[in-house]
């Protein structure tokens, strides 16, 4: 080849990727134009390149981008996955998509495809019938007066036997310790007695490594992989089972493997006609339904729906109290006046039992009198809630009160981390700690659902609302009553970016009990 020639050849390739580099600038500088307040969709790659730049704080980048916006923008995803839709934090919206709306925003085939594997069917991963029918099943038996006390005792005495006994071997050794992991510990014995009626265990003295405890980690965590892999990658991982899909498919078969044999044990007992009266979880009683309507003939089906039912229960009732709790202990021991006016509430409280000496746990009503503390956990959820995002998908083209187009297939994510975080939603002082703004005349006082989206809202509120804040104040009201909680110096506080709102380093404290002295002189004071 001639000098010529390759002079020729080379000048060609430059020019070929100076045209190229070109067209990504003017596209950049297009999108920047024609979307001047959300965040940056980059040519080919959409959001994705700003989701991985801002993976240490997504959720305050989300926030940010929210406020640059006036709370919705649009977004696209990798131009080979197709993916499109919107965020928004707007109080207006999310009460279309949850209430005016709700059937053109179920949950749709993206997120159902993603959880499959884990959830099945469950009802966190069911849509139209399949979901009024567990809704159904699940109210009657958890909002039984039966369930209600079973669930409560079962916190009481977990509590004392469990989380106190642990905290005082802390208090002795003065050890940091993760008090995040003792909490998640807690919940998940809590919500496998009170729901499934086996307790694994977790929680004990030298906190344990429990298999299915770690495999339940494990596959949450995978799984959210899927949702920031396009599918024509994590699907052929699958089916290959290489990589974290490999890691997924054998914590799962842990999960249901576990959760089976629970579940045939159970069976057997019904079918041998073992008392059961005096079990009150909602594993047994709707086995016990199941049998009598199918004559004690339960099939491959059956069993499913029970399986469903277990991981899905397991997944609502232990990260969300755990982690809601965990920043609650975090905030307030930032804010010590909040602390002091909750123990000053609790003494108070004690104090009406004639006995102020007297350290049995509460009760439901002294509970509920626990106004100050109710509206310091609620604060904490405003700001800290356990599920930061939540995501529906478009039936059909759709229009949003705030004027959004919303197209068919569309996934619409609203954050209820950023609506927290709002002025327009919440006021000036929307990012202060100020428990104070949940209490009129002395009461607590419930602020507009579509705001506050910590219990979702509309017909899949939350149906455990009620027992998740006794049971939250049930256990920060026990701690503090006898321990002083200060976090381990230098240990860094954030989220993860996760389902859930873990701390990603956990919860580093020490503890310091509270004189038993002072808890009666102070009592007697007031």
């Amino acid at each position: 080849m001639s000098l010529i020639e390759r002079v020729y050849n080379h000048l060609s390739l430059f020019d070929v990727s100076l045209a190229l580099l070109g067209l990504f600038v003017f596209c950049c500088l297009r999108e920047k134009l024609t979307n001047k307040h959300g965040p940056m969709l980059w040519p080919v790659f959409g959001i994705t390149l700003e989701f991985f730049f801002h993976k240490n704080d997504v959720y305050g980048w989300v926030t940010k981008s929210l406020k640059k916006s006036r709370n919705t923008f649009l977004y696209r995803g990798f131009w080979l996955d197709g993916s499109q839709g919107a965020v928004t934090c707007s109080p207006a919206n999310v009460e279309y998509m949850l209430k005016t709306n709700f059937k053109n925003f179920p949950k749709g085939t993206f997120f159902k495809d993603r959880f499959k594997d884990l959830l099945e069917e469950g009802i966190f991963n069911a849509d139209d019938e399949s979901w009024k029918e567990q809704r159904r099943v699940i109210i009657t038996e958890m909002h039984s007066t039966r369930f209600m006390e079973h669930s409560f005792q079962t916190t009481q005495r977990l509590v004392r036997k469990k989380l106190l006994k642990v905290m005082e071997g802390f208090a002795r050794s003065q050890e940091a310790f993760d008090l995040q992991d003792v909490l998640l510990r807690l919940t998940f014995d809590i919500i496998c007695i009170a729901g499934l009626g086996d307790d694994p265990e977790t929680l004990a003295q030298d906190l344990p490594q429990v298999p299915f405890a770690k495999a339940f980690d494990e596959a949450t965590e995978s799984t959210l992989f899927r949702f920031m892999i396009p599918p024509f990658i994590w699907k052929p991982m699958r089916f290959l089972d290489i990589g974290y899909e490999k890691g997924l498919r054998k914590a799962i078969d842990v999960v249901h493997g576990f959760v089976n044999k629970m579940i045939m044990d159970r069976i057997c007992m019904v079918n041998n006609d073992e008392t059961l009266d005096n079990r009150s979880d909602v594993l047994t009683r709707i086995i016990q339904i199941e049998s009598h309507k199918k004559g004690n003939e339960i099939g491959p089906s059956t069993i499913r729906f029970f399986r469903q039912f277990c991981t899905s229960f397991i997944l609502a009732g232990r990260d969300t109290s755990s982690v809601a709790i965990s920043w609650f202990f975090w905030v307030i021991q930032r804010h010590p006046q909040v602390e002091n006016k909750i123990i000053q509430e609790i003494r108070e409280i004690l104090k009406q039992r004639g006995d102020p000496s007297d350290s049995s746990l509460f009760t439901v009503r002294e509970l509920n009198n626990m106004v100050y503390l109710q509206a310091a956990i609620s604060e904490t959820l405003r700001l800290y809630p356990p599920i930061p995002m939540e995501m529906k998908q478009a039936i059909e083209d759709d229009m949003f009160p705030d004027g959004t187009f919303i197209k068919k297939g569309s996934r619409v994510y609203f954050s209820i981390y950023a609506m927290g975080r709002m002025e327009s939603v919440w006021g000036k002082d929307c990012e202060d700690f100020r428990p104070e703004r949940w209490i009129h005349a002395g009461k607590f006082v419930s602020d507009d659902q579509y705001k506050y989206v910590v219990f979702n809202a509309g017909p899949r509120l939350c149906l455990g609302k009620t027992f998740a804040y006794l049971q939250m104040k049930m256990i920060a009201a026990s701690v503090l009553l006898r321990y002083s909680i200060k976090v381990a110096q230098d240990h860094v506080v954030v989220p993860r970016v996760t389902t859930n709102l873990y701390m990603k380093y956990g919860l580093k404290v020490t503890i310091t009990p509270r004189s038993l002295e002072e808890k009666i002189l102070e009592s007697f004071h007031m």
